[in-house]
């Protein structure tokens, strides 16, 4: 099956629960529909670049998946149909790296230049 990843931008004023329960949401409806989620990271709130739909901040999370093209056409066209989720981007990728992303890379290196400083 395709390979893929998925980033979704959730409203700011959610919980980290709630937006931790949309992951699971979606994660479910592809596994209803054929798909598995390979792997899944909560990202947190993050500033935005420009306001979305009056929002400055916003909760995002990162999955990556094996699913048949039917399995996320939908979930995606439940996300763009969800009122909590403002964005959502799709890329099919030919393999899935090993270990964290590269969003969550930058928040280890932080922590290591802090401890380093003190």
């Amino acid at each position: 099956m395709p390979l893929y990843e998925h980033v979704f931008i959730a409203r700011q004023d959610l919980s980290n629960a709630q937006a931790e329960g949309l992951i699971e949401h979606f994660s479910t409806v592809l596994s209803d529909n054929g798909g598995k989620v390979v792997d899944q990271e909560y990202w947190g709130v993050k500033t935005m670049a420009y306001k979305i739909n009056k929002n400055r901040k916003g909760h995002y999370a990162f999955l990556r998946t094996d699913a048949p093209a039917p399995a996320v056409q939908e979930m995606e066209r439940l996300m763009r149909l969800h009122e909590d989720v403002m964005r959502v981007l799709t890329i099919k990728v030919e393999g899935h790296e090993e270990g964290p992303s590269v969003q969550m890379q930058k928040r280890d290196d932080r922590d290591d230049r802090r401890r380093e400083r003190r």
